[in-house]
């Protein structure tokens, strides 16, 4: 099991870097404010370091919803494209283990489960881009439901053309361009 703690420093200098992208992108949390986002944080550390790992693959991690009948913050991927340090992998176990040969490094699955997120799924997805272009030259894979999954298919989308596009795929591919956006429930 991976060690899921982070320094303090590591934690000051995330901390630092969430409030700045907060209140540089208050139009994606207009009524929400940052104390008890914080307040939260610190008494979550193991969410924080999910968070932590977000930030560290390129996600740019940054609230989007709030819940008030759960008290519950959502933290998605904002990055403009699809998170660098999570493509070129497949969506899952099966499909990773399905591949004869030229296998990607891991799944989707597998790496969202390790870093202690959800994988983003189509109404969070079109719910992101609300707040501005998303993927406009890559992809990211997206929960998919399970009578797809079971096709052998996984789903993903993107923006292109002014339009959110949410598509198919084999599961068992994989894309240089292609990562996926995860959620942190806080």
């Amino acid at each position: 099991m991976m060690n899921q703690t982070i320094t303090p420093r590591e934690s000051d200098r995330l901390i630092k870097t969430l409030k700045e992208r907060f209140e540089k992108n208050l139009m994606r949390h207009e009524s929400l404010k940052w104390e008890n986002i914080l307040e939260k944080l610190k008494s979550y550390p193991e969410k924080l370091w999910s968070l932590h790992k977000m930030e560290e693959t390129g996600g740019e991690p940054d609230v989007i919803d709030y819940d008030s009948q759960t008290d519950t913050y959502y933290f998605y991927d904002c990055s403009i494209e699809s998170p660098k340090g999570r493509r070129s992998l497949c969506y899952d176990k099966e499909a990773w283990l399905s591949r004869p040969k030229a296998k990607p490094k891991n799944n989707i699955v597998d790496v969202a489960e390790e870093m202690g997120i959800d994988i983003l799924d189509h109404i969070g997805y079109r719910r992101l881009q609300e707040f501005g272009t998303f993927d406009s030259k890559t992809s990211s894979w997206l929960k998919t439901p399970e009578r797809i999954r079971k096709l052998g298919g996984a789903i993903f989308g993107d923006y292109r053309y002014d339009e959110v596009f949410i598509y198919h795929n084999s599961a068992i591919s994989y894309y240089i361009s292609r990562g996926f956006r995860g959620v942190l429930k806080l």
